[in-house]
């Protein structure tokens, strides 16, 4: 369809949700689905393909945020920019959580690797769990050393 070509054009083009022209014609249908006040969409769980990503996008008018979080940090971590142009990402650390790398040298996960860094993804918040069942030291002492 045309429509989501065009679309879809302008959002690697510029980022941009919406199509004067498009939008009125066929995508307020798809809107309306919604109930046609949605802002914004919110993906968690697993990483989401680009191609249905830049679907949603497309056909709901709306931006599409990645989150990334673990049930040992009480859900969310992390989620992208509303403003951010660039998909397949989950973006950086809400304010309550620090990450950081720990290399894994068996694995040459380093976080000095080029051009991207590698290693073991730490995190460290109030959002944390102490620890788990039995094993309360095990969580907290990870992230000091």
């Amino acid at each position: 369809m045309k429509g989501i070509a065009a679309k879809t054009a302008n959002l690697n083009r510029n980022a941009t949700y919406t199509h004067g022209c498009y939008d009125n014609l066929v995508f307020k249908k798809m809107k309306a689905l919604l109930g046609g006040r949605v802002k914004c969409m919110i993906t968690g769980s697993a990483p989401i393909d680009l191609e249905v990503l830049n679907f949603l996008k497309v056909n709901f008018c709306v931006p599409v945020l990645e989150g990334y979080g673990l049930t040992e940090t009480s859900g969310g971590t992390s989620i992208t920019n509303v403003n951010d142009p660039v998909a397949g990402h989950v973006g950086g650390p809400l304010e309550m959580c620090k990450f950081r790398l720990r290399d894994v040298p068996e694995m040459n996960y380093k976080h000095t690797n080029k051009p991207y860094p590698e290693g073991e993804l730490q995190i460290k918040g109030a959002n944390v769990t102490a620890g788990y069942y039995k094993r309360p030291e095990e969580n907290a002492k990870a992230f000091d050393e």
